[in-house]
């Protein structure tokens, strides 16, 4: 069995550059994700529901391995949400399949269009180009912190045709000193606020629950309703699960991420 971790939205997603190229720095979220196995068999099927079978097909090909076995594929969350269960799942059927881990970021991209950075070993330590499947430049990885998360809203999936975020050139130079967790919450902030602002939802709570939490920032899935509150390990107050969601948020979870050990 193999087991693919997902991300919980980004801490920086925007457009930078002269060329305005949609940039991330990703969420790891190494409590939830995707899992799959291969067993042998003549022709080519797929459970879970998440890769059909043309699909998955069209993914091996790319991956240059024949079209045959039986895929088990089981994810943690939603697909939709912004927490990278797509491109998980696909990693995770590449690997159960015995594929060139040199040729999965690009196999990923050929059948979603924008993938997430959940092949690389760390995938929150680069400025990611999620529609070219490449590395911008390394970066610095977050400070580790604690989060507590739900979705917020309808599920989304990602349209690789769109380009419509906000710029974030400074956030990423300033993310790029490699800032601490107050610093870094504070920039995943301005981000999330920044592409809210542009892309709405206009009445998203999550601002507002976090101060109201005494969270050091919160971020989001620029794409997709994951949102996250971010806090220092161990600071998370009683009942904040709580009263995510009784204001309607679902899927309420709590996960470590970061750390520059």
């Amino acid at each position: 069995m193999v087991f693919v971790a997902g991300h919980f939205g980004e801490w920086l997603q925007g457009r930078v550059g002269p060329a305005a190229q949609v940039a991330l720095v990703t969420m790891a979220c190494p409590a939830f994700g995707v899992r799959a196995r291969r067993d042998d068999a003549d022709g080519l099927a797929v459970a879970g529901g998440l890769i059909g079978p043309d699909r998955c097909g069209a993914f091996l090909d790319a991956l240059g391995l024949p079209s045959r076995g039986w895929f088990h594929v089981a994810a943690d969350l939603p697909p939709g949400g912004g927490a990278g269960m797509s491109t998980a799942s696909l990693v995770a059927l590449a690997r159960a399949a015995g594929a060139d881990e040199g040729r999965i970021a690009a196999a990923c991209l050929s059948v979603e269009g924008a993938t997430d950075p959940l092949m690389l070993s760390r995938p929150d330590a680069v400025l990611w180009a999620p529609r070219r499947a490449q590395v911008i430049n390394d970066a610095p990885p977050p400070p580790e912190a604690e989060i507590l998360g739900g979705f917020w809203g309808p599920m989304q999936r990602t349209d690789p045709a769109d380009h419509d975020f906000p710029a974030i050139d400074d956030l990423v130079a300033a993310w790029m000193a490699g800032p601490d967790l107050p610093q870094a919450a504070r920039l995943a902030a301005r981000s999330a606020r920044r592409t809210t602002a542009l892309r709405g939802p206009s009445d998203d709570p999550t601002q507002a629950m976090a101060r109201a939490l005494g969270a050091l920032g919160h971020a989001r899935a620029h794409t997709g309703p994951a949102r996250a509150l971010i806090f220092a390990p161990g600071t998370v107050p009683p009942g904040a699960q709580a009263a995510l969601e009784s204001a309607g948020y679902s899927t309420c979870l709590r996960f470590r991420t970061g750390g520059r050990g």
